[in-house]
């Protein structure tokens, strides 16, 4: 067991400010044992790769018991792996080399909703009179036997589902496989608190709380009113202000207690996955200060259907490090292009003749911004989205919505390892999804092979976001969008780098100040930046 110790989670050196986090989805990282699913083992064999990145963590996406109605994010046992990945030993060992290697592990935990195979609900399920009655959502139905109020569920259709058991309707706000788990309930928060301090004396190093704003509720139920945007709709959840369904205010309650857990242990990162409507008041309330998560994982790019200087200038202009309105500390940002849920970057950003060029500038932008960055499998091999036809399809939100709803599965594809290989080295078995003969010929080994790859390229700008203080921790000023061309300062306390992209596809001649050539990118100068180019300019301070 772990020895308590003082946490010094708000200095300003703790270990995560700044890193670069390395996501793992382990159906598809690797198979170590042929039957065509990534597993533990298979991870800890390929994790010398994820450290030659240059990356600081890895998180790991659940890997915990689950009957894969939502592949995992359906937890039916915390504190156990779920067999098709392997046991806890193998997850201790995998801990123990990704330390060797210098390498934090930080772990994907669920706590908005478990499986309904979970120990807790089917005690809750059982009877009213359950001792873990109201360890989950349960309402009456209304005098006609419909459900107790309006909500619907991410998926699709209404997010309460009748049990005979109870005589009850229980609300899920993803499938009805997921129950609500009751966080109201103080007794379910210590109950998963426990989890928390579990994977800590395992040695984890960090958590990413998924789905947090979903984790609370109105407990009044009251009706969500019909939406007030003009976005498009492709299901019922899309016609309605989830302003009572989600996002509750007492979820700050919970992240505190979190939090004083984790400081019990150390410098402990937490980041919260925070989506939806309003998701920027509640990613600051959720870290603001020195009581609460540490980060919050921002959903700007993931889904932007193309990357524009004025949707980054959008995204970093709230995070420029200014105390909010009560005095305390503004958390730290967290930026990702890429992940198991959102399209591939390429495939979204950049058509196919210029997503070579666009993924070398995408990954130089990425290590430039002012906050911690994360890295998806695959994204440093400029992997492409996989088209997954509908008999192919495991993803339960496209299946339902079909053909509305992209596919998750098409980020889902296995990671390639071997160039040549019917399966790019990632099995020797059937794997779970295919992969495609284009994204198989980006392999790792093929790049490897090739000093201009964007693999090589990937190491490089990590080694120099580490070399430079004022990319890793420094401020970030003067963020200015003119047209296609972004521009902004990273500053520290003897450095500063001006770095300026051009995201268009025609030469531009912006103005730059004065300072040497640290990086260019595609023949970028001081002259002209061509299309999808890049150059960073350092000057000494002081």
């Amino acid at each position: 067991m772990l020895t308590p110790k003082l946490s010094c989670d708000g200095a300003q050196d703790a270990w995560w400010r700044g890193a670069a986090i390395y996501q793992i989805y382990p159906r598809s990282f690797a198979d170590s044992n042929g039957d065509g699913v990534g597993d533990l083992r298979g991870i800890t064999q390929r994790l010398d790769h994820v450290a030659s990145l240059g990356v600081d963590a890895i998180w790991i996406s659940p890997f915990f018991t689950s009957p894969m109605a939502d592949y995992g994010y359906d937890v039916a046992d915390y504190r156990d792996v779920d067999p098709s990945f392997g046991t806890l030993a193998d997850f201790d060992a995998l801990v123990e080399r990704a330390h060797a290697l210098g390498l934090k592990v930080t772990i994907d935990l669920v706590f908005a909703h478990t499986s309904d195979q979970h120990a807790w609900f089917q005690q809750s399920r059982a009877s009213q009179d359950s001792a873990l009655s109201d360890w989950y959502v349960w309402q009456d139905p209304n005098p006609d036997g419909t459900p107790p109020n309006n909500w619907q569920s991410v998926f699709g259709g209404p997010a309460w589902t009748w049990d005979a058991r109870r005589c009850q309707y229980y609300y899920h706000q993803f499938l009805k496989e997921q129950p609500q788990l009751n966080l109201h309930n103080r007794a379910v928060q210590d109950a998963l608190l426990d989890v928390v301090r579990f994977w800590l004396e395992s040695g984890v190093d960090g958590f990413r709380f998924d789905a947090l704003n979903h984790s609370m509720f109105d407990p009044d139920f009251t009706d969500n009113p019909p939406a007030s945007h003009d976005r498009p709709r492709t299901r019922p959840f899309d016609y309605q202000d989830k302003v009572h369904s989600q996002n509750h205010p007492d979820v700050v309650g919970f992240i505190e207690r979190i939090r004083q857990t984790c400081d019990d242990y150390g410098v402990v990162f937490g980041v919260a996955e925070v989506g939806g409507d309003n998701s920027l008041s509640l990613m600051k309330a959720y870290t603001a200060g020195e009581t609460r998560l540490s980060s919050a994982y921002s959903f700007d790019f993931l889904y932007a259907p193309e990357l524009t200087p004025q949707r980054v200038q959008d995204a970093l202009a709230p995070w420029q490090g200014e105390p909010d309105e009560e005095g305390r500390n503004e958390g730290w940002p967290s930026w990702a292009f890429e992940n198991h849920d959102a399209p591939r970057l390429v495939s979204r950003w950049a058509d196919e003749a210029n997503r070579p060029a666009f993924a070398r500038l995408a990954m130089a932008l990425l290590v430039a911004l002012r906050g911690n960055v994360f890295l998806y499998q695959g994204q440093e091999l400029g992997l492409t989205q996989d088209d997954i036809p509908f008999h192919l399809l495991k993803d339960p939100e496209a299946i339902a919505n079909w053909p509305l709803t992209l596919s998750r599965d098409g980020v889902r594809t296995p990671m390639p390892w071997l160039a040549g290989t019917k399966h790019g080295g990632f099995t020797t078995g059937e794997p779970w999804l295919p992969l495609s003969a284009e994204n198989i010929a980006r392999a790792v080994d093929a790049q490897e092979a090739d000093p201009q790859s964007l693999l090589h390229w990937t190491r490089q700008m990590l080694v120099l976001r580490r070399a430079h203080p004022a990319l890793l921790r420094g401020s970030s000023e003067a963020v200015q969008a003119h047209g296609h061309v972004l521009s902004f300062t990273r500053e520290a306390s003897d450095e500063a780098i001006h770095c300026a992209f051009n995201l268009g596809p025609h030469t531009v001649h912006p103005p730059h100040p004065a300072g040497e050539i640290l990086l260019s990118i595609h023949g970028g100068s001081v002259e002209a930046l061509p299309p999808f180019s890049a150059l960073f300019l350092r000057r000494k301070l002081g």
